[in-house]
């Protein structure tokens, strides 16, 4: 399975740290990103003038994992992801998968997970 989320940046390191402790799972790819959810953005004031940011900095999370601990994994990002905020805390999800093979090996993701 696939496993996405959006999150602040401020939380990936703590995302990151979830995973792996609740789940043993440490691969994990990251990507800046910028975008907006319901809050459509922030105000700001800089010398009294008013500016508007329609996108806030965010992380793209990419985990690949075993189906048997997809759900585990949501479940750390989700937990770990609230900043207690109303708005602005991103999303998670998963999709199906296929033919996950290693560069360096070869091997299919099956392949390595049994040879640990």
């Amino acid at each position: 399975m696939k496993v996405e989320a959006v999150v602040v940046r401020d939380r990936v390191e703590t995302v990151m740290e979830a995973v792996e402790e609740q789940t043993g799972h440490v691969g994990v790819t990251v990507v800046e990103a910028v975008g907006h959810g319901r809050e459509k953005g922030i105000t700001h004031e800089y010398r009294g003038r008013v500016f508007e940011s329609r996108f806030l900095p965010k992380a793209h999370l990419t985990f690949v994992v075993p189906d048997e601990i997809a759900e585990r994994v949501v479940e750390a990002v989700v937990d770990a992801a609230k900043t207690g905020h109303v708005n602005g805390d991103g999303i998670c999800w998963m999709s199906q998968v296929t033919g996950v093979t290693h560069n360096r090996t070869g091997l299919k993701l099956e392949e390595v997970e049994i040879r640990g």
